[in-house]
């Protein structure tokens, strides 16, 4: 009698196991996808032809963050079991902050910015198959402490432009700063590329940094732990205010 009533007892034990080992399979499968790196928009062919460098193509002045900026982060997460990472992606459009290029004679400066970015506007931006990647949105703000912190805010040392720059060319820069994320403070280079056209202008580029730096733990959840190394990405629209 106990023999009869312990086979399907197994059975279904057997059935369980097997449902649960297939909805892994799937969750931690290759179905994932993360979209590419921010970057600079194709220019125009406008943008393209200019060729006198003037003040106005330079663009000396006073640049103001406009709509259609964006800032994220990047960071892997490693799934058991899984021998590849993951690279989950947030990005938030909750963007401000201004920026001054002056120039002397044929040599541009980039002698002030500062970035500020919402931390509470970030929202994930990748997918893995059978997750709803929200939740980690959630958990995020929660390791960021973001009630008491906010924002992350960079701000850029002086630093020489590229003589292309004079042209509306793109140019390539390393920018020193100081970044502000969970109340702490530190050194670092933001590598961007940079495109004044007239009255308005573009930024992308990215910041290595590690989160523990900012005194933020990796977070660890379940299946999933998250890398300490971090990419902090933006896609900048600027418009000349001064």
């Amino acid at each position: 009698m106990a023999r009869r009533l312990w086979i399907p007892i197994a059975a279904v034990a057997a059935l369980v196991l097997l449902g649960a080992g297939g909805a892994y399979a799937y969750f931690f499968s290759g179905l994932r996808t993360t979209p590419p790196a921010l970057a600079l928009a194709s220019p125009s062919a406008t943008a393209s032809t200019s060729a006198t460098p003037t003040a106005a193509s330079a663009g000396s002045g006073t640049w103001t963050v406009a709509s259609g900026s964006v800032a994220g982060y990047r960071v892997k997460e490693q799934f058991v079991g899984q021998s590849s990472s993951h690279e989950a992606v947030a990005r938030g459009s909750a963007v401000s902050g201004q920026a001054t290029i002056t120039h002397s004679g044929a040599t541009y400066q980039l002698s002030a910015a500062t970035i500020t970015v919402q931390l509470a506007s970030l929202a994930s931006v990748d997918s893995v198959a059978g997750y709803n990647v929200t939740n980690r949105d959630r958990i995020v703000q929660q390791s960021l402490n973001v009630s008491s912190f906010p924002t992350a805010v960079f701000e850029a040392q002086s630093v020489t432009l590229p003589a292309e720059a004079a042209a509306g060319q793109t140019v390539t820069v390393s920018v020193p700063g100081k970044l502000t994320v969970h109340g702490v403070t530190k050194d670092v280079t933001a590598n961007l590329q940079l495109r004044v056209s007239g009255s308005s202008a573009q930024i992308a580029g990215t910041i290595a940094t590690d989160m523990t730096e900012f005194g933020v733990r990796p977070p660890s959840i379940g299946f999933t732990t998250v890398q300490p190394a971090v990419t902090i990405e933006v896609s900048l629209q600027l418009t000349r205010s001064a």
